[in-house]
């Protein structure tokens, strides 16, 4: 089972994970934070969603406004927040420890099926 205190590390959360993160540490409201940046709220809900990913020049404001790095909000390594103290009940702990544990499996699984699908088009152009 996965380590709860590894929630914020590069195999587990995403980079909407590390968005909403950082505009927490930061005492920030989701809305405050879309006006600073200038964007729409639903834009940055998108973001912290893992529906869509900002431009360049908003992750750069972003990092900015966050206090973070650029790199550790795209790879979750670097100058970013702290993982948060949770105090869960155990029994609701090692659920949220299975969840995360499965989604780095299926991020690792969905890895791997695009390296197989490369492979199967460039034989198959070959082949062609």
């Amino acid at each position: 089972m996965q380590d709860i205190t590894d929630y914020y590390g590069p195999e587990v959360a995403t980079f909407g994970d590390r968005v909403a993160a950082a505009r927490e540490a930061a005492g920030m409201t989701p809305e405050v934070l879309a006006k600073r940046l200038g964007i729409k709220l639903v834009t940055l809900q998108r973001w912290e969603d893992d529906v869509s990913e900002p431009r360049a020049n908003k992750l750069s404001t972003l990092s900015g406004v966050l206090n973070v790095s650029m790199v550790w909000l795209i790879t979750g390594e670097g100058e970013g927040v702290e993982a948060p103290a949770e105090s869960l009940p155990v029994d609701l702990r090692e659920i949220l420890d299975e969840m995360r544990s499965l989604r780095a499996q299926i991020k690792s699984r969905a890895d791997t099926l695009g390296r197989l699908e490369k492979r199967l088009r460039e034989l198959l152009k070959e082949q062609a």
